[in-house]
């Protein structure tokens, strides 16, 4: 049976919105400054594709391109090194504006710090982005994968100096075990799933991410209409949406949220609207691997509850048609390599302009001519293999 795409309009209850202070313009350039010190930093691209636009009959199409983050090939470097240099800076009695690059690598920090372990659970990305800033950092990083991890992942964060391995658990239950052996070896635990108790650092990751918005801030020539965005546990989806809502206000452009239709936590969060979280179990097998999150971030919800338009659960397929039209977009435009998760919601909006079926979907998202629509390409091929097995073999076809 072909799965289904699926929308939820969410009407948000009357009274007091979630505080986005912690994600506004300020806060976001405090965080860009601690990036921006690492001596490899560069902005990733804004790219405009209007042939593509065009075809798909849309105003404006803008793709800021993450597969150039810091030569990791993925965003999630940003949320990770955030937290860590603020937990570091938090631990010598400092704020992170104290604590550039320069001064976190610098002998003087490394004998008051002495030797901290961070652990995390990943498929591959948030786990790369850990295990680099800990090497960076001069710092030691455990890394713990669920069953199905690409090889290629874990020989990337094995680069990086880190342990790591792939066990036999799904994505929940290995950020379960990387915090009982964080708990167990007073190891510090660096994940986007907040919880009760657990807060501090996944608001740090998702002040992290902030730097993608306002990069994209100054890039953009115009405000955009639309914003859609791909969401595993919803950090990152929470940040660019707490970013833009804090810039704009009652102004800010309509946020789309979507989410594989096997990992859609999120989206199911959204239907029920009954004040509770709700999760999906089991194996997850989807193949936009960085999604794959059956537990959404509680903060992350906060932001995206109040602030959040439309929520997608989306089919596999559609994410394979994103990778295809990024690779080969429309004549003139130039291509983007975007891995399953990265082209999640460029693919779902192509079908949705494309396929008569969707029609009704593209009224309620307000999709047309004039829309002026942003995505966020968070990975490049990270897992080259997959990459060509859709792009060039044609896996995925949703037929």
């Amino acid at each position: 049976m072909k799965e289904e795409l699926k929308l939820v309009q969410y009407e948000r209850k009357p009274g007091k919105k979630f505080d986005l202070e912690f994600m506004s313009l300020e806060n976001a350039k405090k965080v860009h400054s601690f990036h921006a010190s690492f001596p490899m930093y560069e902005k990733t691209p804004l790219t405009e594709l209007p042939a593509t636009a065009k075809e798909l009959g849309l105003g404006r199409v803008y793709v800021k391109d993450e597969s150039y983050r810091f030569g990791l090939n993925a965003f999630k470097v940003l949320g990770g090194s955030y937290a860590i240099g603020s937990y570091l800076a938090e631990k010598l009695g400092k704020t992170i504006a104290e604590m550039p690059y320069a001064e976190l690598v610098s002998e003087k920090t490394k004998e008051e710090l002495g030797e901290v372990t961070f652990v995390t659970a990943t498929d591959g990305n948030h786990g790369r982005g850990v295990a680099w800033t800990a090497n960076k950092l001069r710092q030691k990083a455990v890394v713990y994968m669920p069953k199905g991890s690409a090889k290629e992942r874990l020989d990337n964060i094995l680069a990086e100096g880190a342990e790591a391995s792939i066990t036999d658990l799904n994505y929940d239950e290995a950020v379960r075990l990387a915090n009982s052996q964080a708990e167990e070896k007073g190891w510090v635990m660096v994940q986007d799933t907040a919880w009760e108790g657990y807060e501090d650092i996944p608001a740090w990751i998702m002040q992290g991410y902030g730097t993608m918005g306002y990069e994209a801030y100054t890039q953009l020539p115009e405000k955009p209409t639309h914003i859609f965005l791909q969401a595993g546990v919803g950090s990152m989806a929470g940040a660019i949406t707490g970013f833009f809502s804090h810039l704009y206000g009652e102004d800010r452009p309509v946020i789309t949220i979507v989410e594989p239709n096997k990992a859609d936590c999120v989206f199911r969060t959204a239907q029920a609207a009954d004040g509770a979280l709700h999760f999906v179990t089991g194996d997850m097998d989807t193949i936009m691997a960085g999604l794959a999150c059956g537990e959404p971030c509680s903060i992350g919800w906060n932001v995206l509850r109040d602030y959040g338009d439309n929520f997608i659960s989306c089919p596999d397929y559609m994410a394979a048609v994103g990778m295809r039209i990024l690779g080969n977009p429309g004549k003139g435009d130039p291509r983007i390599i975007s891995g399953e998760s990265g082209a999640a919601a460029f693919g779902c909006v192509a079908e949705i302009m494309r396929k008569p079926e969707f029609s009704q979907i593209r009224e309620k998202l307000g999709l047309n001519e004039n829309s002026r629509v942003l995505f966020i390409s968070t990975e490049g091929d990270t897992d080259q293999e997959n990459y060509r097995s859709i792009v060039w073999d044609g896996a995925y076809a949703g037929e």
